[in-house]
């Protein structure tokens, strides 16, 4: 039997089965790219605007009505506003089993660019530095800590629309974590108080103002509500600037944390050796940042506190940074060390904020 005739067909139909094969991956790519960059591309023609929503048409009215603005203005200011994807997706926290590590956590702020970005910040600004100090009695490196670990001081403080992130925030916010879409809601109303203006603070148009994915704003990343609060005119020129002015953002953070109950002279923290006993441990571990215990009641529960710490008259609260695998670390926290985490709810923020700021201080002092 001659078996030629059936040759050509067969390789012709495997020939046909390869290159079906080799295209399907590529094919997969080229329909999976599709949403992904659609996902990004938060300022596309097509992407929805809030126009059409009779939910932010009402919220529109209710500003209006509540803080004496024009509603066709606010209505039309929220109709431009734009959902964002990649605002929903970076509002998200990490997945869920992911390991704290304040090592990794504070390696991203205590670093070269940052250290050197702040000497820089302290040498032009140190005259600002000091009249905080004596006007609100937070130490110099707390509020160059902050400014650095917030935007490396001025260099990123975001690009998104105010409008557009609070919008997102306030009307869309993803599922999947705790619900803070009316925190947004009121933000985005305090928004439209800033924009209107008041004294040293001039009018601007809702759709200018650009911000972080969380709505917060200028150098220090204040909320509006913040800026409409506690920025203050440190310098006296008759504006109040957080985007341009460093002095009015030196001044409006010290303020802030003044109003939050900094104390003027306070350590941030002691070092503690917690309680061997794990019950014990647990037990000074509930209360979490709050300061609630005197460091008489942290002795009887078991800690070990240096004598600085022991003669500390006011509430202490004890502190643990996880290090992921590795033992967590620990400190006492002081009622300052709380009012910093009033900025960014986070110990691992507040800690990050306390070490950048001396690493700061020290290369200071050593070019002296």
């Amino acid at each position: 039997m001659n078996p030629r005739p059936h040759t050509r067909p067969r390789r012709l139909l495997w020939l046909a089965l390869c290159i079906a094969f080799a295209m399907a991956p590529a094919a997969c790519a080229a329909k999976a790219k599709k949403p992904h960059t659609a996902a990004r591309d938060d300022n596309a023609a097509e992407a929805v605007t809030y126009g059409r929503r009779d939910d932010v048409m009402r919220f529109a009215d209710e500003v209006a009505g509540r803080q004496g603005l024009d509603a066709s203005q606010v209505r039309s200011a929220l109709a431009a506003a734009r959902y964002q994807p990649s605002v929903a997706k970076l509002i998200m926290p990490p997945p869920a089993g992911t390991a704290k590590n304040w090592a990794a956590y504070r390696a991203r702020f205590v670093e070269s660019v940052r250290i050197k970005a702040g000497l820089a910040f302290w040498r032009a600004n140190e005259r600002w530095l000091q009249q905080a100090e004596e006007v609100y009695g937070v130490a110099p490196e707390i509020i160059v800590g902050i400014v650095g670990v917030e935007t490396i001081f001025g260099q990123q403080m975001g690009n998104f629309r105010a409008i557009d992130a609070l919008a997102t925030l306030a009307f869309d916010f993803p599922p999947g974590r705790k619900d803070r879409s009316a925190f947004f809601r009121d933000e985005l109303e305090q928004l439209f108080v800033l924009c209107r203006g008041a004294p040293q603070r001039e009018p601007c148009d809702p759709l200018a103002p650009r911000s972080s994915f969380a709505g917060a704003l200028g150098m220090p990343q204040f909320m509006p509500s913040s800026v409409n609060r506690y920025a203050v005119d440190f310098d006296g020129d008759g504006r109040i600037d957080l985007r341009n002015d460093a002095a009015d953002v030196i001044g409006s953070v010290a303020h802030y944390l003044a109003e939050f109950g900094w104390q003027r002279g306070l350590p941030t923290r002691f070092a503690i050796a917690v309680p061997v006993d794990a019950a014990e441990r647990a037990t000074l571990l509930v209360p979490d940042i709050v300061p609630t215990f005197s460091a008489a009641q942290l002795a009887e529960h078991g800690a070990d506190l240096g004598a600085e710490a022991r003669g500390h008259e006011g509430l202490l609260a004890l502190v643990e940074l996880q290090n992921g695998d590795a033992a967590p670390s620990y400190v006492a926290g002081t009622t300052n060390f709380y009012a910093i985490t009033r900025y960014n709810w986070s110990s691992y923020y507040a800690m990050a904020v306390i070490d950048l700021g001396e690493a700061i201080k020290r290369q200071r002092l050593t070019a002296r």
